[in-house]
């Protein structure tokens, strides 16, 4: 079954808009980052956790939205549960710094109570999400390179 171009770019939109969406997430939180350098009350009360895990958000939120333009980039259709799984997986994976961030408990020791047992639950939804968009991603591209050129 052979897709055309037009349909290609219209099966994986959503991959540029996640990515769109996470670098804008990442500019916010660049911002923050000087805001809480400068010991902005209202950042800092937003984020009383470590500097380092909003850096991570940044640095991560960046990273995945390039994973994301690298595929759409590619031109390889991929299956819808592939395309959202990396989409969503790319926001919750990065979301788990800036959770760890806003809420310190959850950053170390494994803490008792609802909200840390909801964030492991959140953490291990992430990864399986995650590695199930990504890694069907590989197979897919991995799949098709191996296929006869057409003549």
């Amino acid at each position: 079954m052979t897709e055309n171009p037009r349909s290609v770019e219209e099966n994986n939109i959503i991959l540029l808009r996640g990515a769109a969406l996470w670098v804008l997430v990442a500019l916010v939180l660049a911002w923050c980052l000087v805001a809480l350098k400068m010991e902005t009350p209202l950042i800092s009360a937003i984020f009383p956790g470590k500097f380092s895990r909003v850096l991570q958000a940044h640095i991560d939120f960046l990273l995945m939205s390039a994973l994301l333009l690298g595929f759409y980039g590619t031109r390889i259709p991929f299956a819808w549960p592939v395309r959202w799984a990396m989409v969503a997986g790319a926001f919750t994976n990065s979301s788990l710094f800036v959770l760890q961030a806003a809420f310190p408990i959850l950053d170390g020791a494994p803490a008792e109570g609802w909200g840390p047992d909801l964030f492991r639950l959140y953490l291990m939804a992430s990864i399986v999400t995650t590695s199930f968009g990504f890694a069907g991603a590989c197979f897919t591209v991995l799949r098709i390179s191996f296929r006869p050129k057409p003549s």
